[in-house]
């Protein structure tokens, strides 16, 4: 079994491979150093976490993890809170940096004797509808190589050799760009507020999510296309006040921003999940967009359902798991996708004063207010936010 990339879906799926007795290999085109630090999303789900404490993978999250349960939302109408761990389910978020959860997989993986190859860029799979297909790939010194296996799943995110070795037609490709940018921003500084902050204004959205003690994750609606060092340090901070309206609700805690980029939100699913012997998960299956923090919560759990699939087959001589792949993991995306595209019309107006504008953005604001006052409403969003 060759598993392209070592994010959580190719680390969960590798872990689970070994431990149940499957030969594998996990290629990763970067460097342990730079997988071991790439910031990526930090809220993980209650039923991530049901999957990692199944599968001895949680010791780290359950130690230095925070468990959340309460968003606010902040609008020209006033603020209100969320607790959603008392609403729905009743269930919570564990915030967790990414790049944490990745060394604890990492590194348990490397202890039980697993193998990775760093520094080694899978360029094709080849014979994806033949017995053993093939995937070259290119190490650090340039020098060509190649894996075969029984099967190959493709854990390498949007840009990967799994989604270019697809030929055409092989899959369907649903796609949406929602005409939406931020800015996100990974910032020095304490969490300002003790809950996820979602601010809506008529400059823009702005967003406040708790990271650690010392870190922040800031979010502003950008300009599409404008570059992400367009703006200083202190402009980035004044906007973020204005919007997130520190006049009324205090000032934020300032300092050195680490980190800057420009995300476009857009979404997109292929159908199905599989082609011959090769296998999508994560964002190679599914790119959603970030405004309801469900990437690496579904990766999560399609690593789980494709490595309980592969030892099946290969271990038991069972191919229906396989088979149904796709038809399990795919309602669990539809559903994640819906719900965010639902966050980024909540989050989400037009700039204009005609017409069509001033119809979308009142809709907008009955949504918003729906949310403050009906407890229908909040079950819904509680269950949909949380859950995947």
């Amino acid at each position: 079994m060759v598993i392209l990339g070592a994010g959580p879906a190719g680390l969960v799926l590798g872990n689970l491979l070994h431990r149940g007795g499957i030969d594998c290999v996990v290629l990763e085109r970067a460097g342990r150093a730079h997988v071991q630090t790439r910031a990526r999303a930090g809220f993980l789900a209650a039923n991530t976490v049901r999957i990692l404490d199944r599968h001895g993978l949680s010791e780290g999250l359950h130690r230095r993890g925070l468990e959340h349960s309460t968003c606010e939302f902040r609008t020209e109408d006033g603020r209100f809170r969320l607790d959603y761990s008392k609403l729905g389910r009743g269930e919570r978020h564990t915030v967790y940096p990414q790049q944490e959860l990745v060394t604890d997989l990492l590194t348990h993986f490397l202890d039980a004797g697993g193998r990775i190859r760093f520094e080694t860029e899978a360029l094709d799979v080849l014979g994806a509808q033949c017995a053993r297909p093939a995937v070259t790939v290119r190490d650090a010194d340039g020098r060509p190589g190649q894996w075969r296996a029984r099967y190959v799943a493709g854990c390498d995110g949007r840009l990967g050799a799994a989604r270019r070795s697809l030929p055409p037609g092989a899959v369907r490709h649903r796609r949406r760009d929602h005409g939406v940018s931020w800015l996100g921003l990974l910032a020095e500084a304490p969490p300002s507020l003790d809950a996820v902050g979602y601010a809506v204004h008529g400059r823009g959205f702005a967003g406040h999510m708790a990271r650690t003690a010392e870190v922040t994750r800031y979010y502003l609606q950008w300009e599409r296309d404008s570059p992400a060092d367009t703006w200083s340090e202190d402009r980035i901070w004044d906007e973020l006040e204005l919007r997130m309206r520190a006049e009324d609700h205090g000032p934020l805690h300032r300092g050195p921003i680490l980190q800057r980029s420009v995300v476009d939100l857009q979404s997109d699913v292929l159908e199905p999940l599989r082609h011959g012997s090769l296998f999508l998960a994560g964002d190679a299956a599914s790119l959603i967009s970030p405004s309801a923090a469900k990437g690496a919560n579904l990766a999560v759990l399609e690593a789980e359902i494709l490595a309980q699939a592969l030892i099946d087959d290969l271990a038991h001589g069972d191919p229906e798991g396989l088979a149904r792949y796709s038809a399990r993991c795919l309602p669990y995306i539809w559903g994640a996708q819906d719900f965010s595209q639902w966050m980024i019309r909540l989050l989400h107006g037009p700039s204009g004063t005609d017409g069509e504008s001033l119809f979308q953005n009142s809709v907008r604001r009955a949504r918003i207010e729906a949310l403050r006052t009906s407890r229908s409403q909040q079950d819904w969003f509680a269950e949909n936010y949380v859950g995947v």
